[in-house]
C-alpha cells in the first residue's frame, strides 16, 4: 500500500514538472511572436500614417531622436548600379519662356444673338403651311404660312371706309377733311402695328379690296430649328410660331478648370479642332467667360465665337479648343515628371555634388504638356531626379521612420552576446556555460475551485487518478525525492 501511494505521489510531481516545463515553454514563444506582431504592427502603421504627415511632438524630456514622418524626408544616397536597376534619371532646372497651353473638349452651338422666333400679333386661323418641316433653311421675305384673322379683316375694312371717306369729302371744309386724313391715318397704322406688311396695306387702300387670309414672310433668314404650329391650328397673339437660327455665325462652348483660369483671357484668339473636320483647324475669339464657378464640376464655361458661312460647323458637333497663353517673361522650369505631387506638397529631389539625393519642397508655378515652373528652392543648372521620383521618395520616407524609431522604448537592437573562442592550438579548454536552474514544480491549480464555478454534486465527475509508474521504467528527475513509507 505504502509502495501505491509513493508511486502515485511520484507520477503526480513528474506531471507537475514537465507541466510546468511546458507551460513556460509555450508562454515564452507566445510572448515573443506578441512582441514581433507589436512591432511588424507598428512599423506598418507608421509607414502608412508618416507619409505627408508632421511628427507629434513629443513631451520634454522624451524626444526620440529624429522622429520624422514624410514632412521631414531624409536625403538619400544611391550608387550608379541601385539607380539603373530603379530607372533613375536625371534632368537640370533651364530658364526660358513657357507657353503654356489650355486644352478642353467643346460643343458647337447656335449663337443665342441670332436666334429668333417668328410669331403673330393678331388671333387667327392657320390656312396653309408652305414651310412644314424642322431644318429647312428659309430666307427673308420667303412665305411661311398663310392664316384667316377676324381682326385683320376688320382693320382693313376700316381702312378702305377711311380711304374712300377722304376722297368723297375732296370739298368740305378743311376741319372735316382734317378729320377724315386723321381717320385714316389710324386705320393705315393700326395694320403697321400688327406687322402687316406696308406693300399690303398700300395695296388695300389702293384698291379698296380686302382679302380674306394675309400671308406671313420670314423676317430674316435662317434655319428652322423649331416648329409650333399645323395646318388648321388656332393660334394667339404671342404665340411662337416658328423658331429660326442664323448659322453663318455659331458658338462653341466648353469648360475650364478653374486652376487653368488665369491663363484664359477675354477676346483671346484660340484654335478649335472638329472631328468632322479632321486636319482643319479653325480660328475664333474668345467671347465670354462666365462669372461664376460651377459646384459640381469646379469648372467655367467658356465661350467662343466662330465664322461659318459655308454652314459646315453644325450645332452638335464636338470639338476641342486649345488655348495657347502667351508667356510674360522666362522662368525656371524642370520636366513634370521631376515633381512628386502628394497632395500637400510637391517635392523635387536635387543630386548633390556628392552624390546625395536631397528632398526639397517647391513651389509650382504655369506648366505645359511636359515643363512645370518652379517658383522657388532650387537654382539654374541644378541636376535633380527626372524619373522614378516615387520609389526615391518611399526609400526617403523609410529611412526617416526607421531614424525616428531608434530611440524608442522596446527598439533597443544590439547583437548577442558570445563566448571567445580559445586559441588555436591553445590547451585551455573553453568554459562550459552555467547550466539553467531547473523550473520549480509548477502547483497544480486543477483541483482548487473557482469562484462562481460551483457545480452541483450530482454534476461533479470523479477524477481520475493516473496510473502509477513501474520504479525500474521510472527515469531519475533531479530535485525529486522518493518517499519509503
Amino acid at each position: 500500500m505504502g509502495d501505491d501511494k509513493q508511486d502515485t505521489h511520484t507520477s503526480m510531481n513528474d506531471n507537475a514538472v514537465f507541466g510546468a516545463r511546458s507551460t513556460g515553454t509555450g508562454a515564452r514563444v507566445r510572448n515573443i511572436l506578441i512582441g514581433l506582431g507589436v512591432v511588424g504592427g507598428a512599423v506598418l502603421i507608421a509607414v502608412f500614417a508618416s507619409r505627408d504627415k508632421a511628427p507629434a511632438a513629443a513631451p520634454a524630456g522624451h524626444q526620440h531622436g529624429a522622429a520624422a514622418g514624410a514632412d521631414s524626408a531624409q536625403p538619400v544616397m544611391l550608387d550608379a548600379e541601385q539607380a539603373r536597376r530603379i530607372g533613375v534619371t536625371y534632368a537640370t532646372v533651364e530658364r526660358s519662356a513657357l507657353h503654356p497651353e489650355v486644352r478642353t473638349v467643346a460643343q458647337v452651338t447656335f449663337d443665342e444673338t441670332r436666334v429668333r422666333a417668328v410669331s403673330l400679333k393678331f388671333d387667327g386661323f392657320v390656312d396653309r403651311l408652305f414651310v412644314d418641316f424642322t431644318g429647312r433653311d428659309v430666307r427673308a421675305g420667303e412665305p411661311l404660312l398663310s392664316i384667316y384673322a377676324p381682326m385683320l379683316l376688320s382693320a382693313e375694312e376700316e381702312l378702305v371706309l377711311a380711304a374712300k371717306l377722304v376722297r368723297d369729302i375732296t370739298g368740305a371744309d378743311a376741319s372735316t377733311q382734317a378729320n377724315a386724313q386723321a381717320m385714316l391715318r389710324a386705320a393705315r397704322q393700326r395694320l403697321l402695328n400688327w406687322d402687316v406688311p406696308p406693300s399690303e396695306v398700300e395695296r388695300v387702300e389702293r384698291t379698296g379690296e380686302v382679302q380674306k387670309s394675309l400671308v406671313v414672310r420670314a423676317p430674316y433668314s435662317g434655319v428652322v430649328v423649331e416648329k409650333f404650329v399645323l395646318d388648321g391650328q388656332r393660334v394667339m397673339a404671342g404665340d411662337a410660331l416658328y423658331r429660326l437660327a442664323d448659322l453663318s455665325t455659331v458658338w462653341v462652348e466648353g469648360e475650364v478648370f478653374e486652376g487653368d483660369l488665369p491663363l484664359v483671357r477675354l477676346g483671346e484668339s484660340v484654335e478649335v479642332e472638329l472631328e468632322a473636320l479632321p486636319g482643319e483647324t479653325r480660328r475664333g475669339r474668345i467671347v465670354f467667360i462666365q462669372p461664376t464657378v460651377s459646384t459640381d464640376t469646379r469648372t467655367v464655361r467658356v465661350r467662343v465665337a466662330l465664322e461659318n458661312s459655308n454652314l459646315l460647323l453644325k450645332p452638335g458637333m464636338y470639338a476641342t479648343v486649345r488655348i495657347r497663353a502667351i508667356a510674360d517673361a522666362p522662368v525656371l522650369h524642370v520636366p513634370r515628371s521631376a515633381v512628386l505631387s502628394t497632395g500637400r506638397r510637391d517635392l523635387v529631389f536635387v543630386r548633390r555634388a556628392d552624390g546625395v539625393l536631397e528632398p526639397r519642397d517647391v513651389v509650382r508655378g504655369i506648366s505645359t504638356d511636359d515643363r512645370v515652373e518652379i517658383k522657388s528652392v532650387v537654382r539654374l543648372g541644378e541636376t535633380l531626379v527626372a524619373s522614378a521620383t516615387f520609389l526615391i521618395d518611399a526609400e526617403s520616407n523609410l529611412g526617416s521612420m526607421l531614424g525616428g524609431m531608434a530611440g524608442m522604448p522596446g527598439m533597443e537592437i544590439s547583437s548577442p552576446a558570445t563566448s571567445p573562442l580559445p586559441p588555436a592550438g591553445s590547451t585551455t579548454p573553453a568554459k562550459t556555460p552555467a547550466k539553467t536552474p531547473t523550473p520549480a514544480p509548477a502547483e497544480d491549480h486543477s483541483t482548487h475551485d473557482m469562484p462562481g464555478m460551483e457545480m452541483p454534486a450530482s454534476a461533479a465527475k470523479p477524477k481520475k487518478v493516473p496510473k502509477s509508474a513501474k520504479p525500474d521504467t521510472m527515469p531519475l528527475v533531479t530535485g525529486m525525492t522518493h518517499n519509503d513509507d
